[in-house]
């Protein structure tokens, strides 16, 4: 590991509704999150529900930093017309750029991106974080259209990324971590 390097920052990117989720996804998520700080990393979120919001809960109850970005201009648009949280995060910044542009900025601010269960919103950022060639770690049989995502590279035919595909939560986020190290030393 580098020595004096702040933090490493991790994306969550996962479903804002769980019903296409494995069971048992809010507790496996809060366990991620709780790891997450126990490995002394930001969690970077788009300050939504769902897997997004049970991962920094985790973080957040335990000792962990956690920012969400925004679709938003404000506060009173965060609340009012999307309707998002503000619970288990200690920054949230307004974006202003609605879903997708706050998916693009939300992956371009990590330092690797975490992909648990997922719908198109998911999807979107995976094929951003591809496309950007950040380090990418799936919880593998999450759910959703995470289901999608090994056979989307196959198909993209752009070479396998910096990808990590692993079922067990803890192990995934050891070898991410690692790799994340790695491209950030390259």
């Amino acid at each position: 590991m580098l020595q004096n390097f702040p933090q490493i920052k991790v994306v969550i990117s996962g479903a804002a509704v769980t019903t296409p989720c494995k069971k048992g996804i809010h507790e496996t998520a809060y366990e991620i999150g709780k790891y997450l700080a126990s490995k002394n990393c930001v969690v970077l979120t788009g300050a939504t529900t769902g897997v997004p919001l049970w991962v920094a809960k985790g973080a957040f109850e335990n000792n962990g930093f956690v920012v969400g970005i925004s679709p938003a201009r404000s506060y009173k648009e965060h609340i009012n017309l999307y309707r998002l949280p503000v619970d288990y995060h200690h920054v949230i910044l307004y974006s202003g750029e609605g879903y997708s542009g706050r998916n693009l900025l939300l992956i371009k601010m990590g330092d690797g991106v975490l992909f648990i269960c997922g719908r198109i919103g998911t999807l979107n950022e995976f094929t951003a974080a591809f496309e950007e060639d950040k380090p990418m770690a799936v919880l593998v049989n999450s759910g959703g259209t995470e289901e999608y995502f090994q056979d989307i590279v196959k198909k993209a035919k752009r070479g396998p990324g910096k990808i990590i595909w692993e079922e067990n939560p803890n192990l995934l986020i050891d070898n991410f971590i690692n790799l994340i190290f790695k491209d950030i030393e390259k």
